[in-house]
């Protein structure tokens, strides 16, 4: 295996999973990293059809909430993210993406650092022409809803919605991504579980 394909798999390696499916994740996509296949998407929108992409949800500890946007591309509520690069490790994208999409440095949660908080394997919407499959590793970045150098990027998003987690699970999920509940509960076991009593 080569450097950055062993990187990505400790990375991977390293997630706790939170449930079964979750599990089932993790498995299929260190089985996938092991095989060789390309990693990384080199035409967009399906080549490889199995590709890299890191999610990077802002969180709010002082309010306790999430900032998911209107993803204009796919037209469901999503957190920030994108593609990895060729050779880029998550974390790297994280820090590339935050920037350009939403005007602020990525930064981690003291608590959680720089590495995923749950993987997801998702085939997406659309023709059936245009469809793939994203691995997704979700990353929780520390973002105060004050900031004001927050800027959602217009070319990828129509607006953002700052969500409590009670919020967050109460909205339908045909309307995000279909992992969304179980990564809100997921993130809200650990941050009881950290949070000051």
């Amino acid at each position: 295996m080569t450097a950055d394909r062993e990187q990505i798999a400790r990375v991977v390696a390293s997630v706790e999973p939170f449930d079964a499916l979750e599990a089932e994740h993790r498995g299929a996509v260190l089985e996938w990293i092991g095989s060789g296949a390309e990693l990384y998407r080199l035409v967009p929108p399906d080549r490889p059809p199995m590709h890299l992409v890191s999610y990077f949800v802002p969180f709010d500890e002082a309010t306790g909430s999430l900032l998911l946007t209107d993803h204009r591309k796919s037209g469901l509520v999503l957190p920030p993210g994108g593609h990895c690069e060729a050779g880029e490790l998550p974390w790297q994208t994280v820090r590339r993406e935050c920037v350009e999409e939403l005007g602020v440095q990525a930064a981690p949660l003291p608590w959680l650092g720089t590495g995923p908080l749950f993987v997801t394997v998702t085939a997406t919407q659309g023709t059936a022409v245009r469809r793939h499959t994203d691995v997704s590793l979700w990353h929780v970045i520390d973002v105060a809803r004050t900031d004001a150098r927050l800027r959602l990027d217009p070319g990828e998003f129509d607006g953002g919605h700052w969500l409590s987690f009670d919020d967050l699970l109460a909205l339908p999920l045909d309307r995000l991504d279909p992992h969304m509940h179980r990564f809100a509960r997921k993130l809200r076991a650990r941050h009881g579980a950290v949070a000051p009593r």
